[in-house]
């Protein structure tokens, strides 16, 4: 008989219906309990909106209240961010206004991809809209739904490019910064500092954003206004350049660069080849095919640098570096392969093509030299030549190798004392350094010398000995680094711009690690030797420095001993400095100071320098810009710079410095570069000037004039310019600058 099983079934449902209901019910509990307090927070969240507002960015004004960098009042075209949300839409208003914004499709839809975080805030589609295209749009607003005019601000440059890689540019916040600025309370869609000032002091110039809060409907339409905090404007800077030594020294450098690669370098001839050069380069390894350069080969002259330095405060005067660019582009439409255009750095050289004429991809490098968006004065990694020598006699004095009464026989090359013969005559190791040459084409002999002559002559030898003693007769087998380290060589000077580059001294530890990194050879990067100190010695080897750190060093020799860090901001104010009645300046007497200036500057340390050690190098170093003052006790040379300084006026400000030849690639003379630093000894008028140009030939024929004109400049006689309101950019060029030319260049003289 079958068993009625009803209501057991019925039981089971029963049972289960009751802990269904209770399960339910224990979470309406615990909803309405514990979570309460959290869920209505989260419900208000969803009821609230908050739209960023954005301060109005500070200014950059030079050291005379010039300009540099202000805001202008520009015109936008944005489209409500809801109305972009379906594809067909989207793309229907962007093909609408293309023709209108003179921006492609494409870059809208780039745009629209990237993204903004705050949907309140309408999408910008093009920025810097003339009057008639704004009215235009605002009249046709039934065929562009969604699409407003609005009122913006954009960066503008008045006197560039004067000064672009000092002041800077601005850019979109990136993907690799995003979260960095909108974790500082910027919004995702905000313009920020990519370079110089405009980098580097971006939170003082940004200033605070503000905030209103609103209530906002389930279709996220404002039902009212709940908070509003206003912004904090940014504050405004004032550098310590003087436009007028800037554009001066801007000019001075690329002048001379482009007069540069007019002249020619001797290319060593080989008597024993039937008159051929000896210099070539392999174009093919397996079959060793060599190419010749002709007997006069041009100079590149690509690039270079210029520091104008108070030695007093530290304060910098000018900053110069060459290529230079117009920091303009960076707030006009650089879409569209234009930014490739006018910043093309490619190594064309380098270029292999296929068969069918097409570039190989593998073959496009970037050529250094063209580089262009770099500040070569806090950037370049330069060898040093002979203006390193002033710190290699210092070291020798300061460490008791060598006494200010101490001579040298100097027979035109020296041999290391500290490896025996036969390791020499293997030819494993270099035992034998060379001076320069002089016009019979063997190195210069310059007899009996001691450090102040060493300098004013520029012994190659002297301090190769230097290098030598100074390590094989002391313990402490750095301490030529330790040494010339006090002059700030191997760190960062801290100036307030960003990327700069600290230097190498070479030492074991850095060998290795560029052994590490394939840069030099395992055999080379397994110590550090004797012969690597005497290059140091001379400011070649794996030394490099910057132009900068060239200036301060000097600026310290110059000031007896103190290291002074390089300071480029002046005055930091409170927001709104006014206008001044001159068109492009602003009335620094009605600021207001944010932060209190140091005026003195800032000692980073102090080197030690006894009286008698800093008169004897600054002997050497006077006697290198003074007729006759090669002399030595056995021959007669000039001094390095006398010939570049034979009509240097009595009036003009009164210097002591030093030339130097850095060495270059393959050690072909065309490719060496030209340095020259001197500073004033005259206190009224402290002022240290270092150049640098770049495969430029010997320092008292590139770099020289440059220091020379600079100084003659600064003394009220060398003409220069008056610095002007630039005048529109013209878009459609295609190179970064308009070029700059010194208008009177008879301070380049030099006699033959």
């Amino acid at each position: 008989m079958a068993v009625d099983k009803r209501a057991t079934r019925l039981g089971v449902l029963a049972l289960v219906g009751t802990l269904l209901f209770s399960l339910v019910g224990a979470r309406l509990w615990f909803l309405q309990t514990v979570e309460a307090e959290a869920l209505q927070e989260q419900v208000d969240t969803t009821k609230l909106r908050t739209r960023a507002l954005l301060p109005q960015r500070g200014r950059i004004f030079d050291a005379d209240g010039r300009i540099l960098a202000d805001n202008q009042r520009s015109l936008a075209v944005t489209v409500d961010w809801e109305l972009l949300r379906r594809d067909s839409d989207r793309e229907e208003i962007f093909r609408r206004l293309s023709g209108w914004v003179d921006v492609a499709v494409e870059d809208m839809e780039r745009r629209y991809e990237r993204g903004i975080t705050d949907t309140l805030l309408p999408m910008p589609v093009a920025e810097g809209l003339s009057e008639a295209t704004a009215i235009a749009i605002k009249e046709r607003v039934e065929d562009l739904p969604g699409v407003e005019i609005v009122e913006t601000s954009t960066r503008t440059y008045p006197y560039a490019p004067l000064a672009s890689h000092v002041v800077g540019y601005m850019g979109a916040i990136t993907a690799e910064t995003k979260d960095l600025y909108v974790s500082n309370g910027y919004t995702q869609s905000e313009r920020v500092g990519q370079f110089g000032i405009e980098l580097s002091m971006e939170q003082e110039l940004h200033g605070v954003s503000g905030y209103v809060k609103y209530e906002v409907d389930n279709t996220s339409r404002i039902i009212r206004e709940v908070e509003r905090v206003p912004p904090v404007n940014g504050r405004d800077i004032q550098l310590t350049i003087d436009l007028d030594q800037q554009q001066y020294a801007e000019q001075a450098l690329e002048t001379q660069l482009k007069l540069r690669r007019q002249a020619t370098a001797t290319n060593p001839l080989d008597r024993e080849n039937e008159f051929k050069t000896r210099a070539f380069y392999e174009v093919d390894a397996e079959t060793n095919i060599k190419e010749y350069y002709p007997e006069e080969v041009p100079f590149k002259a690509p690039a270079g640098a210029v520091v104008v330095q108070n030695w007093e405060t530290g304060q910098i005067i000018a900053l110069a570096s060459y290529p230079t660019f117009d920091n303009r582009w960076f707030e006009s439409d650089l879409s569209g392969g234009k930014f490739e255009e006018i910043f093309d750095a490619t190594d064309i050289e380098a270029l292999e093509y296929d068969d069918e004429g097409e570039v190989i991809p593998e073959s496009v490098k970037t050529d250094p030299d063209r580089s262009t968006l770099v500040n070569r004065a806090i950037q370049g990694r330069y060898n040093l030549g002979s203006t390193f020598k002033p710190f290699t006699a210092y070291a020798a004095l300061s460490t008791d190798l060598l006494s200010t009464s101490d001579r040298y026989q100097d027979q035109g090359t020296y041999r290391m004392q500290s490896v025996d013969s036969d390791k020499c005559a293997s030819g494993l190791v270099r035992c034998v350094y060379k001076n320069a040459t002089c016009g019979n084409g063997r190195p210069c002999v310059y007899g009996s010398v001691d450090v102040e002559t060493a300098l004013a002559v520029s012994s190659d030898a002297f301090f190769y000995r230097v290098g030598e003693l100074i390590m094989e007769n002391n313990e402490q087998k750095d301490l030529l680094q330790q040494q010339v380290g006090l002059f700030g060589f191997g760190e960062k000077t801290g100036i307030d711009l960003p990327f700069e580059f600290a230097g190498t001294v070479p030492d074991r530890e850095l060998k290795e690690d560029y052994a590490r990194r394939g840069v030099i050879s395992e055999d080379e990067g397994s110590g550090y030797f004797t012969g690597d100190n005497v290059q140091l010695a001379i400011g070649q080897g794996l030394l490099s420095a910057t132009p900068l750190q060239l200036a301060t060093g000097y600026s310290t020799i110059a000031n007896f001993g103190f290291v002074m860090k390089p300071e480029i901001i002046k005055a930091v104010y409170d927001a709104g400095v006014p206008d001044a009645a001159v068109q492009g300046f602003v009335d620094i007497s009605r600021a207001r100071f944010a932060e209190e200036p140091n005026i003195e500057g800032e000692v980073i340390r102090q080197v030690p320098m006894p009286a008698n050690i800093h008169d004897e190098i600054d002997r050497g170093l006077r006697r290198v810009v003074r007729t006759g003052g090669g002399n030595t006790s056995d021959f007669y040379h000039s001094a390095t710079g006398e010939k570049l300084f034979f009509d240097y006026p009595s009036s003009a400000i009164p210097v002591a410095g030093k030339t130097g030849t850095a060495q270059g690639r393959n050690n072909f003379p065309w490719n060496d570069s030209s340095a020259f630093t001197a500073y004033s000894i005259d206190s009224s008028r402290p002022y240290t000037v270092s150049a640098y140009l770049e495969k430029s030939g010997y320092g008292a024929t590139a770099a020289g004039p440059v220091v020379k004109c600079m100084f003659l400049q600064m003394s009220g006689i060398a003409p220069a310019d008056s610095v002007e309101l630039s005048t529109p950019l013209n878009v459609d060029q295609t190179f970064p600058a308009a070029p700059k030319k010194l208008a009177d260049t008879s301070c380049f003289s030099r006699r033959n």
